[in-house]
């Protein structure tokens, strides 16, 4: 039986913050459970058991309620109980894995021009039937659907709400916690059928509400939904969702990977954590699905020149154009309350993220008199976010280091601002999330597709929205031409064919992204409906190469079929030389029409000559007139992977203990959790510290003694490898009554609006 550490971590993702570190400052922190409230945990068994057998393991578990049994998804089920109680269940033989249930949520006609859909609704498939998705069910897991639409009724097929337990998928309304409008929209890009039209107008959509108000949902109920949609036997699947933790040992990604395996084609976000590498997060992680990345559609930016220098600025979704052709003055009107904006009548003000949200404070700049506004950000980096509503004024965005410069050069007196009004179109989005994934080292995303200012279908109207939420439909809504074009076709060719053909984009430099940023490229539909070959697997890693004196030799294969009507020659470009690898590349070949062939690729590495620790790029096959584009990668010792995240921290099982829980992608020579004084930044105490911990969930537990006395606390928690140190920092609070409030640091992956 395989080892096991069965902490409950959830890992929550706000709507209203791009870090929790940040939320800390203006919201009361998060309670932290009792270790005698009930949690719930995933059981993954080596095996398949019957009903029976799992039945009589909760039997003799009497303290443990048995929950859901999934058959098709995972062998395994789900159990509600106390920690220590679960715990007891990983001495059972059989038992695989025991895993936390962690908190998912959303990440939310241009677009389908770019990507060939126009085109593609002049083809026919096999029945003389334009594509149009007709005859595919598509199963959206998401916040449930407004299927009273007008733009979706008609291609609504049903569905299941696995958060209420019944079979009335409707998004959630305000009568009934945090209304929700995401699945509409992802609905309505794979399937709008009225007003205005998605990728795949006719197919049906099968909804599953797994996230419920807020667009918030449990591992539990994502599972419980792919298990479903199984069972009914969807052509493919939508999982615009995911949580921060880049591992791919989880069991949403293996459920995934199981559903793909009985023949559904799946398709998730990679999550909106960019433009760092190493941020994709699970599901997005998951081996056999297509993970999809954001790209842009066609897009005027406006750039500020000030005092010599270009400020470039984005667009909140919502805001009309910049349109400024002339010199302004800028003032800071600090938060954008009614009192601070005195002096902004024809003028555009600066504001500061915070308190309002983005349409409060446009709507007051707007009555104030201003031209614009931008908001810059309150904490690190750059965000990115909606309007509640259309204001007649600009609304844009900015970094907090680029707006503390301009708040500092306005204090010294009057500055005039210039725009520039450039075109960008076809590059990623620098919220998509990028690979690689840790431990597989595979490539993630593993395409891209618009996901910046699209318009879809909401409850009551439509709206456009942003996110890898918004282009993973795209994938989903293209998968299913392609299966109604190709219905023999199962899941790994309809992947091979929409990545074979993608177009490999260029950044703003002109230089190709790596291949871990936008995977093979954007989706281009016609080109994918029509390739003459598929070359499966569609990607390659060639594993993890060890510093040795010796030359290293991995190997790859590939299996290419002739999917055309006509025989095909085929041969392999040589790939860039490089000195210190050395590539050994199949013979140029012949095949019939319906003939494959596989082929072995090998890549030798000298690791005394090179040295880098990611290596990546393309492979070029070229099939009669068609060229084919494979990615791979290589990984050379321990790579720049963040080497902790997902912290959290509550009360132990026993009585005066803490529990703490964090997730260690690739393990840690050295681990540490260290208090610092919030205003001196003083170094207080470790809460525990300790050398050679294993990879995966970390939970331990530590003495009530072992806290410093009561107060706020800024706690870095830390691991170490391979000369590579990381941290993620979070406030905590502890109580005179002993209790811990705490909050972490987590990535967030959902469209914000304050």
């Amino acid at each position: 039986m395989k080892s096991l550490i069965s902490s409950l971590m959830i890992i929550l993702l706000f709507l209203s913050s791009p870090t929790a570190f940040a939320r800390t400052l203006n919201h009361p922190p998060i309670p932290i459970d009792s270790p005698d409230i009930e949690k719930v945990a995933i059981v993954v068994l080596e095996k398949e058991h019957s009903v029976a057998e799992i039945e009589q393991l909760i039997r003799a578990n009497p303290r443990i309620e048995l929950r859901q049994i999934y058959k098709n998804a995972l062998n395994g089920f789900s159990v509600k109980g106390k920690p220590a109680d679960i715990e007891k269940l990983s001495k059972h033989m059989g038992i695989s894995v025991i895993s936390p249930v962690n908190t998912y949520e959303v990440h939310a006609e241009e677009s389908i021009k770019m990507i060939g859909g126009e085109e593609v609704r002049g083809f026919f498939d096999g029945k003389n039937r334009r594509l149009t998705g007709k005859g595919v069910k598509v199963g959206v897991i998401d916040t449930g659907i407004d299927y009273t639409h007008p733009d979706l009724s008609a291609n609504f097929g049903g569905g299941y709400d696995l958060v209420d337990g019944d079979d009335d998928p409707m998004e959630t309304n305000s009568s009934d916690g945090k209304s929700t409008l995401h699945g509409t929209h992802v609905a309505g890009i794979i399937a709008a059928n009225g007003r205005i039209q998605g990728v795949a107008p006719e197919a049906t959509i099968i909804a599953y509400r797994a996230l419920g108000p807020g667009g918030s949902g449990t591992t539990e109920q994502v599972i419980a939904a792919i298990d479903q949609a199984v069972k009914d036997q969807v052509d493919i699947i939508n999982l615009s969702l995911g949580n921060n933790v880049n591992g791919p040992d989880l069991p949403i990604s293996m459920a995934l990977n199981k559903a793909v395996e009985k023949g559904i084609t799946a398709v998730t976000s990679s999550g909106n954590s960019g433009p760092n590498y190493w941020t994709v997060g699970s599901p997005g992680t998951a081996s056999k699905a297509i993970s999809v990345g954001a790209s842009t559609p066609k897009m005027n930016i406006p750039f500020l020149n000030v005092f010599g220098q270009s400020f470039r600025l984005e667009p909140l979704q919502g805001s009309v154009d910049w349109d400024l052709n002339q010199s302004y003055e800028m003032v800071f009107a600090g938060l954008g309350r009614n009192e601070e904006l005195k002096d902004v009548d024809g003028k555009i003000a600066l504001l500061e993220r915070g308190e309002l949200t983005f349409t409060e404070k446009g709507i007051n700049a707007y009555k104030a008199g201003a031209k614009a506004i931008i908001i810059y950000n309150n904490t690190k980096g750059s965000f990115y976010g909606n309007l509640e509503k259309e204001l007649p004024i600009p609304v844009m965005a900015l970094s907090k280091a680029k707006g503390d410069q301009l708040k500092k050069q306005l204090a010294k007196g009057k500055l005039y601002a210039r725009t520039n009004i450039i075109e960008e179109k076809d590059i990623i989005a620098d919220f998509s999330s990028r690979g690689p994934v840790t431990s597989t080292w595979e490539i993630k995303p593993d395409l891209v597709a618009p996901g910046v200012a699209i318009n879809s279908t909401v409850p009551g109207g439509y709206l456009p929205l942003q996110g890898t939420s918004m282009a993973a439909p795209h994938v989903a809504g293209a998968s299913a031409l392609i299966k109604q074009a190709h219905p023999d076709w199962g899941p790994d060719k309809i992947k091979a064919a929409l990545m074979n053909t993608a177009k490999p984009l260029l950044n703003r430099k002109g230089k190709l992204y790596r291949t871990y940023e936008q995977g093979a490229g954007r989706i281009q539909m016609e080109k994918a409906i029509t390739t003459n070959t598929l070359a499966m697997p569609a990607s390659l890693q060639f594993g993890k190469f060890q510093l040795a004196d010796r030359m290293h030799e991995h190997s790859g294969f590939i299996t290419v079929e002739n999917v055309s009507s006509a025989p095909l020659s085929y041969s392999f470009s040589i790939p860039y030389a490089e000195e210190g690898l050395s590539w050994e590349m199949p013979l140029s070949f012949y095949l019939k029409p319906g003939e494959k062939k596989r082929l072995e690729i090998k890549l030798s590495v000298d690791p005394k000559v090179f040295k880098k620790k990611v290596y990546d790029g393309v492979l070029e096959l070229n099939a009669g007139s068609q060229e084919i584009n494979i990615p791979y990668i290589y990984v050379l010792e321990e790579p720049d992977y963040p080497r902790v995240m997902g912290f959290g921290i509550g009360k132990g099982d026993k009585e005066g203990t803490y529990r703490y829980e964090v997730y260690l992608p690739g393990g840690a020579e050295e681990f540490g959790i260290a208090m610092f004084d919030p205003d001196s930044l003083r170094f207080i105490d470790f809460l525990d510290w300790k050398r050679g911990v294993g990879k995966g969930q970390l939970m331990q537990e530590i003495k009530s003694e072992h806290l410093p006395k009561p107060g706020l606390y800024i706690v870095k928690v830390f691991a170490k490898k391979s000369g590579k140190e990381d941290a993620i920092e979070s406030y905590m609070y502890i109580l005179p009554n002993g209790q811990i409030e705490a909050a972490s640091s987590a990535s967030f992956e959902n469209t914000i609006t304050k």
